[in-house]
C-alpha cells in the first residue's frame, strides 16, 4: 500500500500554520492520553491476535465518533517504511508506532486514525494514544478537543481503570491520567546567551521535562526542545496544564527577554550570523539535515527580531518538515541515498526561500 496524503485534512499539518499564540517562539502543542482496553494485554506482551481485535473494537467505536467524522485509517503494518517514516516527520505517529528502530520493527494490527488535527494510534505502547495538536501556544484548547474524543471513544470501548490508580498503561509513569501534555518551543536567545541549562534545570526540578524535536529518545536541533510534564498519577488534567502553561509562559518570557539582550550587548555580531544563516539557505547546494536546522533555526529567530520581513513563520515551519529525507524521497518519486537527499533540501530550501524572500540587508 502507497500512502496518499490528499485523503488527510491539510495533509495532517494543519499544525504548521503558525495561528496559535505566541507561534513565532511555540511551533505546537500537543496532548497526548494513553488508554488500554480492558480485558487485553499490554500491547508489548499481546499476541497478534489481541492486537487485531483491539484494533477492530476501536475502529467499530470510531465509526460513531463526531470528533473521528472524516477522519482516515491508516493500516502502519501494511505501509512502506518510506510511508511510515513519512508519518513520523509530519508528527503524526510516533517512532514505535512507526517501527522504524530496526530491533522493534512495526508490530501487526498497528494503525493509526488521522483527522482535522486528531489522531488515535493504535497498538502502540497502548492500545490507544489519542493525540490533539495545534498551532502555537494553546494548551487548554488541545486537551478540550481531546478530552472530547476521549468520552466518545471511552463510551463505546472500555478502559482499563483502577479506582485508585487511575487510567491502566504500560508504563507506570503514565499510569493516572494518562496524560502527556507538551509544547515544542524555540529557544535560541536562551542558547546564545547562554542561559538554556539554567532553564533546562529549573524545569526538571518543577517536574517537568525536555526532550529533543520528535520527543523522547530524539536529540535537540535547531534550537527547538520539547516541553512536558514528566509524571501523571495524583494530579488532574487540569492541575498538570494549569502547571505547565505557568511554566512555558515563563520561559517565553525569558526567551524574549533573551533575545533583547542580544540585540542590546551584541547587536551586529547576531545580525551578521543570522544574516549568513538566511544567506546560506538562499544559496547553498548542499545541505545536511542538521545544517539546515541550525541555519533555519537563526532565519527564525531573524524573522522574530524583525531583522528579515517578508518572510513567514508558517514557510519556516514548513521546511522544518518538508526538507526531511521521507518528504524529500516523497516529491521525487524514489528513496533518496544521503548525498542525494542534501542536494534535493538545499534545492527545497532554495525555492521556498526565492517565492517568498525577505528584504535587503
Amino acid at each position: 500500500m502507497t500512502i496518499d496524503l490528499s485523503l488527510l485534512p491539510d495533509g495532517g499539518v494543519s499544525w504548521l500554520d503558525a495561528s496559535g499564540s505566541h507561534s513565532d517562539i511555540v511551533l505546537s502543542t500537543r496532548i497526548r492520553l494513553a488508554r488500554n482496553v480492558d480485558g487485553y494485554a499490554f500491547t508489548s506482551r499481546a499476541r497478534e491476535g489481541e492486537r487485531l481485535r483491539v484494533l477492530a473494537q476501536v475502529r467499530e467505536a470510531a465509526a460513531s465518533s463526531a470528533s473521528l467524522a472524516g477522519a482516515f485509517l491508516f493500516r502502519l503494518d501494511e505501509l512502506q517504511a518510506q510511508d511510515r517514516l513519512l508519518l513520523h516527520e509530519r508528527h503524526l505517529v510516533s517512532k514505535e508506532l512507526a517501527g522504524l528502530d530496526a530491533n522493534h520493527p512495526v508490530k501487526a494490527g498497528s494503525a493509526v486514525f488521522l483527522g482535522d488535527g486528531l489522531g488515535v494510534m493504535i497498538n502502540e505502547e497502548d492500545h490507544l494514544r489519542l493525540q490533539s495538536l495545534r498551532s502555537g501556544f494553546a494548551l487548554t484548547e488541545a486537551y478540550e478537543r481531546a478530552a472530547v474524543l476521549d468520552r466518545e471513544l471511552g463510551g463505546r470501548v472500555p478502559y482499563a481503570y483502577h479506582p485508585e490508580f487511575g487510567f491502566l498503561t504500560a508504563c507506570p509513569t503514565n499510569t493516572g491520567t494518562g496524560m502527556r501534555a507538551s509544547v515544542l518551543i524555540h529557544l535560541p536567545g536562551l542558547v546564545l546567551t547562554k542561559e538554556i541549562q539554567r532553564v533546562l534545570t529549573g524545569l526538571q526540578q518543577m517536574g517537568l521535562t525536555y526532550r529533543g524535536l520528535y520527543g523522547e529518545g530524539s536529540e535537540v536541533v535547531g534550537n527547538f526542545f520539547q516541553i512536558s510534564n514528566q509524571t501523571t498519577l495524583g494530579r488532574s488534567e487540569d492541575e498538570l496544564i494549569d502547571q505547565l502553561v505557568h511554566v512555558v509562559r515563563r520561559v517565553i518570557e525569558k526567551e524574549e527577554e533573551a533575545r533583547r539582550v542580544l540585540q542590546r550587548d551584541a547587536g551586529y555580531i547576531i545580525e551578521d550570523k543570522l544574516w549568513r544563516a538566511y544567506g546560506t539557505l538562499r544559496f547553498a547546494r548542499s545541505l545536511t539535515f542538521d545544517e539546515a536546522m541550525n541555519y533555519l533555526s537563526g532565519v527564525r529567530l531573524a524573522v522574530g527580531l524583525k531583522l528579515i520581513t517578508g518572510l513567514s513563520v508558517y514557510t519556516l515551519n514548513k521546511l522544518l518538515v518538508f526538507s526531511q529525507p521521507a518528504h524529500l524521497s516523497y516529491v521525487e518519486g524514489r528513496t533518496l541515498t544521503e548525498s542525494e537527499a542534501a542536494q534535493a533540501r538545499a534545492r527545497y530550501v532554495r525555492d521556498a526561500l526565492a517565492s517568498e524572500a525577505g528584504s535587503n540587508g
